[in-house]
């Protein structure tokens, strides 16, 4: 076996624990080289790279193009090169040449395929409406994750990880991330609450503008720091396609997600609609 099982343990650790890795696999050697065609090694966003493509010279340019290639979400083939062969920083064929100056001179094609860990939806509560939402979101290639009462995990079957309440110090959302509140009646406050003080890149609610109203009151009287959070949250959150039934509502939260991720900045509030749906 070319790749070790270690590597290929380590692949499927890092994707069941949800986390962002590049996969460099050799794709061709020329000349002398200690690398064989079809190893792999997996690198880190922290630059750790675990695995065997090559020596030292190798594996410095790997370590370089792999984090470029996670930053822009973006596969690529390098092709490392003795230095005194690169005079150009790209080859006849169009790949991206690195120098190596290794002894044994040889030449090694590396493809880096980075491997971006799943955006995280969050969804609080176990209502009807959020048990839809979940069902709709499960044709996402999303990481699905649940905040509710331990006694309602089992309303929201399928979801890749369960909270229990509303607490969320130990998750961590960022701007490609979503976290909705459907929670209808059930510590509506203390889930708004902990969505509004995420970071994620989109906060939603699914309430009536009288419920909205009464719960920015007291939680703003409670903390003013919370005033932005509000400025950037989806209430009533869905787009308006009329939508009555919790099916349809779970729908339109879904597209309206999906939505602010195709707009140009995340950030960008949508105009609220003239009527209500989702009312709770």
């Amino acid at each position: 076996m070319v790749t070790s099982k270690k590597t290929l343990d380590l692949i499927e650790k890092l994707r069941a624990r949800g986390q962002s890795f590049c996969v460099a696999t050799v794709l061709r050697t020329a000349d002398s080289t200690s690398a064989r065609a079809g190893a792999k090694a997996v690198i880190t966003p922290e630059g750790d790279l675990h695995g065997f493509v090559g020596g030292g010279c190798v594996t410095g340019a790997v370590r370089r193009a792999a984090l470029q290639s996670l930053e822009q979400g973006e596969p690529q083939m390098i092709r490392v090169k003795p230095k005194d062969e690169v005079v150009t920083t790209t080859d006849v064929d169009g790949v991206t040449l690195h120098k190596s100056s290794c002894p044994s001179g040889g030449t090694v094609d590396i493809f880096l395929e980075p491997m971006k860990a799943a955006r995280i939806l969050l969804i609080c509560g176990a209502s009807p409406i959020a048990q839809a939402i979940l069902s709709v979101a499960q044709c996402l290639d999303a990481h699905l994750i649940v905040a509710a009462s331990a006694e309602d995990h089992e309303k929201m079957p399928g979801a890749a990880a369960y909270l229990d309440g509303f607490d969320l110090d130990a998750l961590t959302l960022d701007v490609q991330d979503a976290a909705i509140v459907a929670t209808q009646g059930k510590r509506d406050r203390d889930a708004l609450r902990a969505v509004i003080g995420s970071g994620a890149g989109y906060k939603g609610m699914v309430c009536s503008r009288r419920k909205l109203s009464t719960l920015k009151e007291e939680l703003l009287t409670e903390d003013l720091n919370l005033k932005a959070g509000f400025e950037t949250l989806y209430a009533p959150a869905g787009l308006n396609i009329g939508a009555i039934e919790p099916e349809e509502i779970g729908l339109a939260v879904i597209t309206e997600i999906i939505a602010h991720r195709r707009q140009e900045s995340g950030q960008q509030k949508r105009p609220q609609d003239d009527l209500d749906q989702g009312v709770g």
